[in-house]
């Protein structure tokens, strides 16, 4: 097994061959790409495609948990906004997908809409399996404003996998995700990977092919999501979720202990960094990987060493 898979004397054991191979993948045209040309475009979208995992959900095997850690995992106050944020992911990406006439394009974001729908039937079938009650779920309508939502959804998950790599690999160190557990989720966390890879290419080559005289109200726009982002996540860390619904706030303080290997946040910030490239690297090199929140997470690290 390469040598460039995350934490080799960690993380290997709970990649199986299949996982290795498809975090491993070379467009077939050789020489440089320009990003925004009709090549580039091929390139992202054949990367999506070209690496599914065809795992089925129902499939999955739930390893048995011993009492202790049952407990410990059926007490994380992150189901309910998982399962949702899934559930509002899914059917905003298959929206944006229907709008679409490029049939490769499509077809890719598609692919992107089937995984997230995936995602949380994972998650369902998780919280049933483990007796983990949740609040009745809302509708997911399809949103009004299709490209918004897409771009929403894209730039969100550039946040939340960010982060959710670390956590991940904090958790398997710490033994808060046994083995067996952890071997069950790790194609869906490399899955994410592959979705912010997508999106971060799409974004550049949908900018390069506005007319010029559309792109500073694009710019508006992802400024306004960007802000909105923010702020939602500074509500959640306040314990209020989206909807204006009352939440535990305390998830990452109260559970840091148990959750990962006692990390402050400075570790935190490097594990995820360290994780966030790993994950991406053996994807071709000639694709844009996503840069703005691994910079600010820099920052902040030179920040905390002050």
């Amino acid at each position: 097994m390469s040598d460039t898979l995350t934490h080799p004397d960690e993380g290997a054991a709970f990649i199986s061959e299949q996982d290795a191979a498809l975090r491993h993948w070379t467009h077939g045209t050789p020489g440089p790409i320009e990003i925004g040309s009709d090549e580039h475009r091929k390139m992202f979208c054949r990367m999506l495609l070209d690496t599914h995992d065809p795992y089925r959900p129902a499939v999955l095997d739930w390893p048995k948990l011993e009492p202790d850690v049952l407990s410990r995992l059926t007490s994380l106050p992150i189901w309910d906004i998982a399962v949702q944020t899934e559930g509002r992911a899914s059917i905003r990406v298959l929206t944006y997908a229907q709008t679409l006439s490029d049939p490769l394009l499509r077809k890719a974001i598609e692919m992107d809409a089937a995984e997230e729908a995936r995602h949380k039937v994972v998650l369902s079938h998780l919280v049933q399996a483990y007796g983990i009650e949740l609040a009745p779920e809302p509708a997911y309508p399809p949103p009004k404003r299709a490209e918004w939502a897409w771009m929403f959804t894209g730039y969100s998950e550039c946040i939340d996998s960010f982060f959710a790599f670390g956590l991940f690999r904090s958790a398997q160190r710490s033994g808060f995700f046994p083995p067996d557990l952890v071997e069950t989720f790790e194609p869906v966390i490399q899955e994410e990977a592959r979705h912010i890879l997508f999106f971060v290419n799409w974004v550049a080559w949908y900018r390069k092919n506005m007319p010029w005289w559309r792109r500073p109200w694009h710019a508006v726009r992802v400024a306004a999501i960007w802000f909105m982002l923010v702020w939602e996540r500074l509500a959640i860390a306040r314990g209020i979720d989206a909807d204006g619904n009352a939440r535990d706030s305390n998830f990452l303080p109260a559970n840091r202990e148990v959750l990962g290997d006692s990390l402050d946040p400075r570790e935190l910030i490097e594990l995820c960094l360290e994780e966030n490239d790993a994950r991406m690297s053996g994807y071709d090199a000639r694709l844009l990987r996503p840069t703005l929140v691994p910079t600010l997470a820099r920052f902040a690290l030179r920040l905390l060493k002050k």
